[in-house]
């Protein structure tokens, strides 16, 4: 049987700023957008401040009413992203598959370190502790025998909460939940379910299959098999041997001339700059591929100046490669793709003629459009442009690219 981790720094960031500034444990704090601009979003809270009501994702004016006395910490990235990689690399000292998502979580495959460690549950442990000895951070963890209930249980207890799901207790644990507790089950895919009279994972995993996916398509079947424990997927370092990362569509319609172009490209670039950050790397050179209502395929590529995981700055280069080489046309399909990858160590290496408040601005720009997403779902948030045709702009790639496939697709 095999033995996966999930571990969760949790409040990640607000956590950090506590770590490296211990008198802030004792005030309401939270890191989010400026403080006397009064503008951008929480991105994570302390204790003292989730106890008044304050909440991820909520505007700077909200978390205000609710505790007038929060204190807003502006993000400092590059600390967050030196000190998760000191604990990943941690995680690493136990086995070489570690499976980032986000610079706060990652998968951990403990399943042959059996040999050298001994117990799976034991050596977790002994991750958690040394973590918090070395670091000064508490992470949850959750250990089964899949992906999706290792990650489930990490999110049972925060603060340093240590969740066990196996084969002989998962329904007891798991199918209890509230539908809105699987993974992959957003803010548009609940109520279709609760309509349904489905309000927990039991009442989903219960249900026939094929009801299921008659309602919600092909990620219906995902959730189906989500939901009893049916994923084989495996855990994977992304950063090792992976060329590139990529998303592409054909759409529901032909795109015609540039803007239809600039409104899908602008969904993929942003699917793709938030995959490259959840797996903790940027790409130094940027591709794009069309494909006529002719059915002829056209691609070009061009690197750019230094490797990014910014979406403004992917769809820069995609929409410079587009206008260079076509001025119009009707196209069926389209695919954007960023490959020379390296890892992303929060070193920023900008030349004399670089925009830095721009490249800023941008960058703090997906932060906020990333946590929105995921407290509130992929359509809770998006770029204007997606309104001029919201029929072309209707699907959401960082859900149907299903980044972990379950085990029944091989």
């Amino acid at each position: 049987m095999r033995f996966i981790v999930h571990s969760d720094i949790n409040h990640c960031y607000a956590q950090i700023e506590e770590m490296m500034h211990p008198d802030l444990k004792a005030v309401p704090m939270a890191v989010g957008g400026h403080e006397e601009l009064r503008h951008g979003i929480i991105l994570a809270k302390n204790d003292l401040a989730k106890a008044s009501g304050v909440k991820t994702a909520m505007s700077l004016r909200e978390a205000r009413q609710v505790c007038p006395d929060l204190l807003i910490i502006l993000p400092h990235y590059d600390d967050y992203i030196y000190y998760t990689t000191k604990v990943k690399d941690i995680y690493r000292q136990y086995t070489d598959a570690v499976e980032s998502f986000g610079l706060d979580e990652a998968w951990i495959d403990l399943t042959h370190s059996q040999a050298l460690f001994g117990d799976p549950v034991m050596i977790a442990q002994t991750i958690q502790k040394r973590v918090y000895e070395e670091c000064g951070i508490n992470v949850s963890m959750g250990v089964s025998y899949n992906k999706i209930f290792a990650k489930m249980g990490s999110d049972l207890h925060k603060k340093r909460g240590f969740d066990v799901i196996m084969p002989d207790n998962y329904q007891k644990i798991i199918w209890p939940l509230p539908i809105e507790d699987l993974f992959y089950v957003g803010v548009r895919t609940a109520p279709k379910l609760r309509a349904r009279g489905i309000g927990t994972v039991g009442d989903l995993a219960t249900m026939p299959k094929g009801i299921i996916k008659s309602f919600l398509g092909k990620m219906g079947e995902y959730l189906w098999y989500f939901a009893n424990g049916y994923d084989e997927s495996e855990v994977q370092p992304l950063y090792e041997g992976m060329k590139s990362v990529g998303n592409g569509i054909t759409t529901c319609k032909d795109m015609n001339g540039l803007n239809d172009l600039k409104i899908v490209l602008t969904i993929l670039c942003e699917s793709v700059a938030t995959r490259l950050k959840q797996a903790g790397l940027k790409g130094a050179v940027v591709r794009i591929g069309l494909r006529g209502s002719n059915l002829r395929y056209f691609s070009r590529q061009r690197k750019l100046e230094r490797a990014t995981n910014v979406s403004y700055e992917i769809l820069d280069m995609a929409m410079t490669l587009v206008k260079e080489n076509i001025r119009d046309g009707i196209f069926r399909s389209v695919n954007v793709t960023v490959s020379s990858l390296k890892k992303d160590d929060g070193v920023e290496q900008l030349s004399l003629f670089d925009d830095l408040e721009k490249h800023d601005c941008h960058k703090q720009l997906d932060q906020t459009i990333d946590a929105i997403r995921e407290r509130f779902g992929y359509h809770a948030i998006g770029k204007a442009i997606v309104l001029e045709d919201q029929e072309l702009a209707d699907f959401n790639p960082l859900e149907e690219n299903v980044i972990h496939p379950v085990g029944y697709l091989k």
